[in-house]
């Protein structure tokens, strides 16, 4: 029982204490709701968003991806997520000694719920402060250079960049409960300490009656003029 206690201890504190963390205030000020699809490949989760707001905040993106329509994001360990070939000694040095991480970025071409490309998807509306504040969690895992500047890591397969990533990857700490601290910025009632497993995110969204994968916001929701207000970083 000790070691049952010990361990959901743990789990908690690691959930409080994961980078990037849960974010509940940000200068970011979308001026509508935003669609946000959240993605599952094999045992990662991530998020597609559309470019233009999320380029609004990150210039380097535009100079990388330039007018793609979606962005994908997703957070992990840097020699798991950048090697073209998984092993298993990377996977178990992920979750063991993992020191440094990576956010993955990847050009999506075509609303991720109408062509899935191979990976599950599920579909939000999220209010405008929910919007704001996802996008602010986003950009809080970037690691940035003391002038401010993302910092390139590799290019990856299929129209992808690493960039250097806040925060560590470790057994607690993963690409899942990552998506799950985004989720929980965004004001939604998930406890990232649970969503170790990109199966426990997808099911917790798929629970969710928020409409069909492929709704879309209500367009009397979302104005042409998505404009940000400036930020000081």
């Amino acid at each position: 029982m000790k070691r049952v206690l010990l361990s959901i201890s743990l789990l908690s504190l690691s959930a409080c204490s994961g980078n990037p963390p849960v974010i509940t205030e940000t200068p970011i000020s979308v001026a509508s709701p935003g669609e946000v699809f959240v993605t599952r490949y094999g045992w990662h989760t991530g998020f597609v968003v559309p470019s233009a707001d999320v380029q609004s905040l990150i210039p380097e993106l535009r100079e990388r991806f330039g007018d793609t329509p979606y962005q994908e994001f997703g957070w992990g360990d840097k020699a798991y997520y950048e090697s073209e070939k998984v092993t298993s000694g990377l996977a178990v040095g992920a979750v063991l000694a993992s020191s440094r991480s990576v956010v993955k970025v990847r050009a999506i071409r075509e609303r991720p719920d109408l062509h899935p490309e191979g990976f599950e998807v599920e579909w939000l509306c999220l209010d405008h402060r929910q919007y704001s504040l996802l996008l602010g969690f986003i950009e809080s895992s970037f690691y940035r250079d003391q002038e401010g500047n993302i910092i390139f890591s590799k290019d990856g397969k299929q129209d992808t960049r690493f960039y250097e990533g806040v925060g560590s990857y470790y057994l607690f700490n993963t690409c899942n409960t990552w998506t799950a601290r985004g989720l929980s910025s965004a004001g939604l009632d998930i406890a990232p300490a649970s969503k170790l497993r990109a199966g426990s995110v997808m099911s917790y969204l798929a629970a969710r009656d928020d409409g069909p994968a492929t709704g879309r916001c209500l367009e009397t929701d979302r104005p042409d003029d998505r404009s940000m207000d400036s930020i000081a970083w």
